[in-house]
């Protein structure tokens, strides 16, 4: 119904915006994760999710549509509401829960609060094929992996490490703790195991 609203953000709080476009105010809910990206800004555009109940209608809003689209295949998901799929993403980055779903990292998803063992594998098992089905997986995952992998490798080798066992344990850091991490922060771990 609607795709996005543009206009001036009258409150930006860590849960909620208002935009004013034209003269009409929209409170939009939003995830930390777009808090992020609009807490300085006094204007701009947000992508929407509608959410129709028998007793309410609720606006969502995301800094991005990849963002969106992630919390659409979350609601997806029995179980799943749009405030818990609002939770994972403001615990999680986008990166992180697409990361998440596809490496089947259970305990990453179990690290958002309210979501257990059971919530987080019919997670991955109704949204791991649909997202490698999709560009998504590949769009989130393989330029970032790539460009994080490469440089925290690169380092390691120029600091003595052979290529193949540093490969493999970046690649297994990475995974498990999610693509949050600088690639600083990919060579400390490494360091620690190798």
């Amino acid at each position: 119904m609607l795709s996005f609203i543009q206009g001036d953000f009258d409150e930006i709080n860590p849960t909620y915006v208002v935009i004013n476009c034209n003269n009409i105010g929209y409170i939009l809910n939003i995830s930390l994760y777009t808090y992020d990206k609009i807490k300085n800004l006094k204007q701009g555009k947000l992508f929407t999710h509608l959410v129709v109940r028998e007793d309410s209608m609720t606006l969502y809003g995301f800094a991005d549509k990849q963002e969106r689209k992630i919390f659409s295949y979350l609601i997806s998901v029995s179980g799943v509401g749009a405030n818990t799929a609002r939770l994972i993403l403001s615990s999680l980055s986008p990166f992180d829960v697409v990361s998440a779903i596809v490496d089947e990292n259970v305990n990453l998803l179990k690290s958002v609060k309210g979501i257990g063992n059971k919530s987080a594998q019919r997670i991955i098992i109704d949204l791991k094929d649909k997202l490698m089905k999709e560009d998504i997986a590949k769009e989130n995952l393989g330029l970032l992996h790539n460009t994080k992998i490469n440089e925290a490798l690169s380092g390691l080798i120029m600091l003595g490490f052979n290529k193949k066992p540093a490969e493999k344990i970046l690649n297994k850091i990475f995974h498990e703790k999610g693509a949050s991490l600088s690639v600083e922060d990919l060579i400390k771990e490494a360091l620690k195991v190798l």
